[in-house]
Parts: structure tokens; C-alpha cells; sequence
């Protein structure tokens, strides 16, 4: 049995964020296979899935195409676990890899649940996070693909015209207009030169290596989002019915969510090799039906409540010139951190789920832009401190609430 467990969400040895290229995966659930070995290879996906991977990767000369951004949140995320234990949301995304099923995480606000997806996507070099942030508005439709009907109207039109006035010129010039030219303004421009996938769309893309794909707050979605997403999640495919209604064999090449990369779709029906990790985010705001949860692998991002977990979570957020081997050893070169976390700490375990983890962030930041001191820290009148608390550590739950 081939080793199953790819993402670990820990660091190396000397305290280094881990980073790997993870292979394919070759095994997988019989249920879960959505297009054959052997049309893979055939129809030439094998080919421009390896030179696709290679521009997302940044391998032989192409730019690398994480932002600071995303490497920053690939690179501070740490998951909460006891020592030498495997944590329960390291077991769900490894599981969802294996099975090629949807990973939906539930958690409070400032628990990390979108983070996760850009430290998986950084750990395991699959590329930059295809983001799909759900509105009341948002469509399954338009996170698939985007037709830009009237721009195609007014190219036509434009086109047309100048076909017109080619063939005036060319007769009053007593010349034929050259051959080329002519069949090209007849034929009119390709039909894929309007569609662009979007990052729903981009992520089912033929591929022998998983993209993340990220669907943020879905439970801010339209109350048929989720049912809309069921048959995608189970075949695996969808169609863009502008491109079907073509009725062409020969492919048609369209953008795609990566900046700069086309993809060739082959009558109008996009097919996944290798179920992209589909990664779920919600607070909690509303239930999902039992046809979409048997559907998905679902866990609950925990909230970092011991000052441990804290202080390695501040220390991976840092950049500093005198980083220890381990993070926890920071909080004894900045004491004073030490203090704000256990703070943080005893806040939390009175009235969990208050506060968020960005909001001890920010209050340290402030505190070392300010220069405020340990003495300063240990005093309750200083003015200074306590306007920094008001501001930045108010609670986030109703009750807290004045």
C-alpha cells in the first residue's frame, strides 16, 4: 500500500517551512475515476497537463506565480495537535486527497479554514489557489466559465464591415484581395477567443495533479448552490453548451483562471483526470442538505486556546533576524510577547470563540511598533496599552456586544 499521507502542515527540523513536490497520485477509488488512463494519454492531455504543471510550478524558465501574498499564508499555517499525534484536519485533507472527495471545514472566524488551502497548495507545490469567494449572488455557473456574448456581437459586426470595405477597395483598385485575408474575415474569429474558465472551471481541467481550489463562505451562498454543485462533485465534468452547440471535432482553445494559460476544450465537455482538492470554508451560518454532506469530508477547524499553539502561530507570522530553531523559543527572546499571548490565552479559555487569532497579530504588532516595554505591560493603567487592547482584542460574539 502506497503511502497516503502527503500534507503534514509542519515545519522541517530547523524550523523552515516544508516544502515538497507531490507526485501523482496513482491509486484511487474505482468510484472516484472520472476519465481512463488511456484517453488521458490519447487525446494529448498527458502532454499539456505536464506543460501546464511546469508554468504553475515556476520549473525551466517559466516566472514563479505564488505572490508574497499566498506564500506568506503558505508558510505561517500551523495546525493544533498533541505531540507525536496526527491532528484531525491533517487526516481529513490527506483523506480527501486518497479519495478524491471535497473537504467542507466549518470553524469560527480567525480559525484558519482559508489558510489551510494556500498552506496546501504551498507544502505540496500544486500551484497558486483557485479562489471562488461565495456571495448571495454567486452562480455555479459563472465560477465555470464566463461567455462574453456581446464583445463576440461587436467583433462580428466589426469584422463584417471590414469585410465590406476590403472588397470595395480591392474592385475599385482593379485587385484582388489576397486569399488569406478574405477567408479569415468570412470565417469570423474562433468561438473560444470569448470563453474564459473560471476557477471552478479551471480546476476540472484534465490534469495529472490536483489544483486547490478554494470555495470561500459557501454558506453565504444562494440556498441551491450546494445542490447545483452536487452532480459536478460526483462526475466530475461539466459543459459549456456555446461550444456543444458548435458541434466541432476539432478542439477549441479558451483562457483559463491562470493568467496567461489556454486550454483546449474538446466538444464543449470538460472532463477532470484528477479531481482537483476542493477545499469548503464556512462559518456556520446555515445547514447544508444530507445529498451534498454525503458528498464531502467534513471537520471542524479548533480554535487555538493554549498559549503553546499561540506562540508557535506568532512566531511562523514574523520575520525576524534572530529566529530560533523552534518557534516556541521565541516567546524567551521577546518576553514581552510572552506575556500578550498568555494573555490571549486565559481570554479565550474563559469565553472561547471571542476572539480571533489575527486580532493577537495585530495587538503584537502594535505593541512592538510602540516600544511598549514588559514593565509596561505588567501595568493595567498604562493609557497607551489599554487603548490598543480596546481597539484591537474587541469580542467577536454577540454577547460581548454593549
Amino acid at each position: 500500500m502506497s503511502n497516503w499521507k502527503f500534507f503534514t502542515a509542519q515545519p522541517n527540523e530547523d524550523g523552515t517551512p516544508r516544502q515538497i513536490k507531490l507526485e501523482p497520485i496513482a491509486e484511487r477509488p474505482a468510484w472516484r475515476q472520472f476519465m481512463s488512463e488511456s484517453e488521458f494519454k490519447t487525446n494529448n492531455w498527458q502532454e499539456s497537463s505536464t506543460e501546464r504543471w511546469k508554468a504553475l510550478r515556476g520549473e525551466e524558465g517559466h516566472k514563479d506565480r505564488l505572490d508574497a501574498r499566498s506564500q506568506e499564508r503558505g508558510m505561517s499555517f500551523r495546525v493544533q495537535q498533541a505531540e507525536g499525534t496526527q491532528s484531525e484536519i491533517i487526516t481529513a485533507v490527506n483523506s480527501a486527497l486518497a479519495l478524491r472527495r471535497p473537504l467542507l471545514i466549518t470553524g469560527n472566524p480567525g480559525s484558519g479554514k482559508t489558510s489551510l488551502a494556500y498552506a496546501i497548495a504551498y507544502e505540496l507545490n500544486l500551484g497558486p489557489v483557485l479562489l471562488w469567494p461565495v456571495t448571495t449572488r454567486s452562480k455555479l455557473s459563472d465560477a465555470l466559465y464566463r461567455y462574453d456574448a456581446i464583445a463576440r456581437l461587436q467583433d462580428t459586426q466589426f469584422d463584417k464591415s471590414e469585410l465590406e470595405l476590403q472588397i470595395m477597395l480591392a474592385k475599385a483598385d482593379n485587385r484582388e484581395l489576397a486569399s488569406a485575408k478574405l477567408d479569415q474575415l468570412k470565417q469570423g474569429r474562433s468561438l473560444g477567443d470569448y470563453i474564459k474558465l473560471g476557477p471552478v472551471g479551471t480546476a476540472f481541467l484534465p490534469s495529472h495533479l490536483p489544483r486547490v481550489l478554494l470555495i470561500d463562505e459557501i454558506d453565504k451562498s444562494d440556498l441551491n448552490l450546494p445542490n447545483d454543485l452536487l452532480n459536478l462533485f460526483e462526475e466530475g465534468s461539466y459543459e459549456i453548451p456555446e461550444l456543444v452547440r458548435q458541434k466541432s471535432a476539432v478542439p477549441v482553445s479558451v483562457s483559463t483562471e491562470d493568467e496567461g494559460l489556454q486550454a483546449d476544450v474538446e466538444g464543449g465537455k470538460v472532463t477532470c483526470y484528477e479531481f482537483p482538492l476542493v477545499i469548503m470554508t464556512s462559518n456556520g451560518e446555515r445547514d447544508f442538505p444530507p445529498a451534498f454532506l454525503r458528498r464531502c469530508l467534513r471537520i471542524r477547524m479548533p480554535d487555538p486556546t493554549n498559549s503553546a499553539v499561540l506562540t508557535s502561530i506568532v512566531g511562523s507570522h514574523f520575520d525576524r533576524s534572530d529566529r530560533p530553531s523552534t518557534e516556541a523559543a521565541w516567546a524567551d527572546i521577546e518576553p514581552k510577547v510572552a506575556v500578550l499571548i498568555e494573555e490571549f490565552a486565559q481570554n479565550l479559555e474563559k469565553k472561547p470563540s471571542s476572539l480571533a487569532t489575527d486580532q493577537l497579530l495585530n495587538l503584537i504588532y502594535m505593541v512592538r511598533q510602540s516600544q511598549l516595554t514588559e514593565t509596561d505591560l505588567s501595568d493595567d493603567k498604562n493609557e497607551e496599552l489599554n487603548k490598543l487592547r480596546e481597539i484591537l482584542l474587541r469580542r467577536l460574539t454577540n454577547e460581548a456586544k454593549r
